[in-house]
């Protein structure tokens, strides 16, 4: 692994789309579709123990037994309405509910800040996480759940042109959700700029950039993810510090952004604890 950072690089022969594969995004209007709706056990026990506010629980009838019995006892002590519905109530609000769909108060995003205070009130070196445009919500709920396992600061995504905290990416995150920061901003070039003043170094996730197992993660650390299909857009690529990919040894020359994503975020925990 490198003794030192290099120097960044910007120019604009060098870009190319981040290493992930396309795939069916579904539509951005999905994110003004009831934010504060869980569906399936994971999110509606994880937002449980968090505390999160939650304004009624249904559970289809029948299936209390298992895991469902348990969430439903928490609700209780919570104080929080249970009420057994047909099944198809439940699938009017959502898919794949495996039984349980919860009406919570919206999700409160964070800040860059707050994400920058709890890394300082922990000793840390703050490691963030920013996406440019990933627009597929179960991708999103994927690197949420990574960026949480890993002990990243927190989540980044745009407002625009990107997808939200959807009751898809919400699922997706397996409650994780509960338990990260995710912050939206409006533009991600200032973020970078913002986080480079504070000496923390920005790594673009591309095809075509230095091996990540060669690359030295120590310090501040902000990793950049672009979208399935686009990749990272060129003004956020011309801003990273550095790019980094992972070498590709079968017949696709392609990883999903979610598992690309995890592998490197994984290097980085790992460049931490040498």
């Amino acid at each position: 692994m490198a003794d030192e950072r290099p120097a960044p690089s910007y120019r604009d022969s060098e870009y190319r789309p981040v290493a992930v594969a396309p795939v069916m995004a579904q539509p951005v209007a999905e994110e003004a579709v009831q934010e504060n709706l869980l569906a399936g056990r994971n999110p509606i026990r994880e937002a449980l123990k968090a505390g999160r506010d939650i304004e009624k629980l249904l559970v289809q009838k029948g299936e209390l037994t298992g895991s469902a019995r348990e969430i439903v006892q928490m609700a209780k002590e919570a104080h929080i309405p249970v009420q057994e519905v047909e099944h198809q109530r439940l699938n009017e609000l959502a898919k794949n509910h495996q039984g349980m769909v919860a009406f919570a108060s919206a999700y409160q995003y964070s800040t860059v800040e707050a994400m920058l205070a709890e890394a300082e009130e922990k000793g840390e070196e703050p490691f963030l996480i920013l996406l440019d445009g990933i627009t597929d919500p179960h991708n999103l709920g994927a690197i949420i759940r990574s960026a949480e396992c890993v002990g990243a600061h927190g989540v980044i995504v745009p407002e625009r042109r990107a997808v939200g905290l959807t009751p898809a990416a919400v699922k997706a995150s397996a409650g994780a959700i509960e338990h990260i920061k995710v912050a939206r901003v409006v533009n991600m070039t200032r973020v970078i700029e913002m986080l480079k003043a504070r000496n923390i170094w920005t790594y673009a996730l591309t095809m075509d950039g230095t091996d990540y197992e060669k690359v030295n993660f120590k310090g501040g650390v902000a990793l950049v993810v672009g979208s399935e299909g686009e990749g990272i857009s060129h003004l956020v690529l011309e801003n990273c510090d550095q790019k980094v990919s992972l070498p590709m040894a079968g017949h696709l020359d392609s990883l999903n952004a979610s598992v690309a994503a995890g592998v490197v975020m994984y290097r980085v925990l790992s460049s931490r604890r040498a």
